[in-house]
């Protein structure tokens, strides 16, 4: 995969993952458990889900063409249509709530309620839907497991540390809006190929 394209997949799931819930989870863990172990918990929690996801992937590879074309459309186009007409207030609600269900406090107890959070949290969730859509257009899943890793960690460790600020910066509906354009594109994009093979 090109360097160019590799930051463009890190780029989309770390905004993806901006306005999630489970950054929610992430900034509201940070306010009761100490942020540092937050942060490695739900990195961790991150980067397993991502390989379900790459290997989710794999295996539509193994479809044919049409089929596979027109199962990632759809994922795409349900992508697209949850950012754009998902609640922002709703999305936080759930991670508040997955949050506060935790309280822990010895290290490991903060770093495993953290992982468990996050690990739960994330199934089904648009980055891994995404993940596995990106995996089965590029047959590239190394390339799509590790750019959505890093982009997760460093999502894990900026709302551990300063999630609170960089959400006042970065408005979640204007990232939900782009993010939704983008999908509606490539879902589009993977139709048309469906139809035409």
């Amino acid at each position: 995969m090109a360097a160019g394209t590799f930051l463009g997949v890190m780029a989309l799931m770390f905004a993806l993952e901006l306005p999630d819930k489970t950054m929610v989870a992430v900034i509201v863990m940070s306010t009761r458990a100490r942020p540092r172990h937050v942060a490695l918990g739900a990195a961790a929690g991150f980067v397993v889900q991502m390989a379900i996801a790459v290997t989710a992937g794999g295996l539509l590879t193994l479809l044919a063409p049409r089929v596979r074309d027109a199962i990632v459309a759809a994922l795409f186009l349900g992508g697209a249509a949850f950012l754009l007409a998902a609640r922002e207030r709703e999305v936080e609600q759930r991670g508040q709530h997955e949050a506060v269900r935790e309280h822990a406090a010895s290290p490991a107890r903060e770093i495993g309620a953290a992982f468990g959070v996050i690990f739960l949290g994330e199934f089904g969730d648009l980055t891994q839907i995404q993940a596995a859509s990106l995996t089965a257009r590029t047959h590239d899943p190394v390339a799509i497991f590790a750019a959505g890793s890093v982009a997760l960690v460093v999502v894990a460790y900026l709302g551990a540390f300063g999630g609170r600020l960089l959400q006042r910066w970065v408005p979640t509906r204007i990232i939900r809006r782009i993010g939704g354009a983008v999908f509606a594109i490539l879902g589009i994009l993977a139709l048309v190929q469906a139809v035409r093979a």
